[in-house]
């Protein structure tokens, strides 16, 4: 995740009053367990924490190595609040036929898996994924953040320490095949789910000695799990390395690629040689997974904000040379620079959408066919960019704008979509965004202002950031 609000599982202040009550007893805890029947599944434990959890969904035939475009889960989202504000929620999307979720295994919304080693706490996991099979969802589950007892903690405190350092501190060389074990182990509780990202953006595999990443450590941890998984199911799809594709300004020398660079910027080659070391030694691939922002390190959008958006498409284009036919994933995605502050606060819903429909059709026609939006819901008010309201009142969990764009954009471009060609006329070109199929055109109107547009050979009217949809 870019700088986008590190807050981790919604039942941290469970555990931390636990802690504080029985720290003697966590050592021998099986697991943190609700009752049958209280509205909440039953967490594993070390003898049963393979155990199918609920009554998942059952898969139809092999999984697709693509799932299409959804969006993630973090530390507040629907199924927080349950009762009727979550169940609208699960309409909403139902409705559409579901849209891929991602979920975390640690953080964002999910507690520490495996407090003590051999003893797990599912229990917030359980309702999340309970919530995308509600909602009619693909289930997807990113493969990070580790216990601390993996990553240096004192072995059998149970002590989770939530704070950003922590989160971003990956499992030491001696756990990666206890990583991969609970990585087998999720993959044994919700049967359901078929598609596994692992780890995120190479938290923790950082090489100070020599200023880059570790690639070599990653793809250590990356290879255990993938042989793992594949234990479990054959048919169970894996993929990373989930790098952010960082760039940086064009007359940046520094780390920046002598080769790969556009108007947007030179993209970091630190990032470019990790996941070449990762595709040269991985142990195989379903999808390949990348994330990152259209702006660049300093949240610089050049030439502008749409025109940024050229990033997407280039880093597509460079990851499918490298990796032929695996499938492209986009993990995360940003076109609004998080630390813009009052610019970004004064982007109307108009502009934004129009942003956010522009990086859609560039990550497409970069090669990818799925990804997800990041954070779908803010805790309370004002909430630009969602997909819908807060649900902390009654009256939340209602659709937003964004939404609309994201389900719609699903409905339009699944994965396997044969893209057509479109006519614009001349003059329009420098200031539409278009991306068609035989049955559809999504029209992009770039300026603050209305234009008349001639696209396909329909002359239209379009006002100032509009997105329009035709029918062919």
């Amino acid at each position: 995740m870019r700088r986008h609000g590190w807050w981790t599982g919604a039942g941290r202040w469970r555990l931390a009053a636990l802690l504080g009550v029985a720290a003697t007893a966590l050592a021998l805890l099986v697991t943190l367990t609700r009752l049958p029947g209280d509205g909440a599944s039953t967490a594993g434990t070390s003898r049963d924490g393979d155990k199918v959890h609920g009554t998942p969904a059952a898969p139809s035939g092999a999984a697709a190595p693509s799932v299409g475009w959804g969006f993630t889960h973090t530390q507040y989202s629907a199924d927080a609040e349950g009762g009727a504000v979550t169940a609208r929620v699960e309409r909403l999307l139902a409705q559409d036929g579901g849209l891929p979720q991602d979920q975390a295994l640690m953080g964002w919304g999910a507690d520490n898996p495996e407090p003590v080693k051999g003893h797990y706490d599912f229990g917030a996991m359980d309702r999340r994924i309970d919530f995308v099979r509600a909602s009619g969802g693909t289930p997807v589950v990113t493969l990070c953040c580790s216990p601390d007892w993996m990553k240096g903690g004192r072995a059998g405190a149970g002590n989770t320490d939530w704070s950003r350092a922590a989160l971003e501190t990956a499992p030491t060389p001696a756990h990666y095949q206890d990583f991969a074990h609970l990585a087998a182990t999720v993959a044994r509780r919700y049967p359901d789910v078929r598609h596994f990202i692992v780890w995120n953006e190479f938290k923790g595999f950082w090489n100070d000695a020599e200023g880059r990443w570790d690639y070599e450590g990653y793809t250590a941890l990356y290879n255990l799990v993938y042989k793992a998984l594949k234990k479990v199911g054959k048919d169970i799809m894996v993929g990373g390395p989930y790098l952010a594709m960082d760039s940086v300004d064009p007359r940046q020398t520094e780390n920046a690629s002598p080769t790969f660079r556009g108007p947007w910027g030179a993209m970091d080659q630190r990032v470019l040689d990790a996941f070449d070391y990762w595709n040269r030694h991985k142990a195989g691939a379903d999808f390949v997974v990348v994330d990152g922002s259209s702006y660049t390190d300093d949240d610089d959008l050049l030439p502008d904000e749409f025109g940024a958006t050229d990033k997407l498409t280039a880093v597509g284009e460079w990851v499918r040379r490298r990796t032929h036919d695996l499938p492209l994933w986009w993990a995360e995605y940003y076109v609004e620079p998080a630390d813009a502050g009052d610019e970004r606060k004064g982007w109307s819903e108009p502009r934004r959408l129009a942003v956010h429909a522009a990086g859609l059709i560039a990550m497409a026609r970069g090669g990818a066919e799925s990804g997800f939006y990041w954070n779908p819901e803010e805790k309370s008010g004002s909430c630009p960019g969602c997909l819908w309201t807060p649900t902390d009142s009654a009256q939340g969990g209602r659709e937003l704008p964004m939404y609309g764009l994201l389900s719609r954009f699903g409905r339009a471009f699944p994965p396997g979509t044969r893209y057509a060609p479109v006519s614009v006329a001349p003059d329009d070109r420098p200031v539409v965004r278009v991306l068609a199929t035989a049955a559809t055109v999504l029209v992009v109107n770039t300026l603050d202002r209305p234009i008349d547009a001639r696209v396909d050979g329909k002359r239209f009217r379009m006002g100032a950031y509009e997105v329009k949809w035709l029918d062919r």
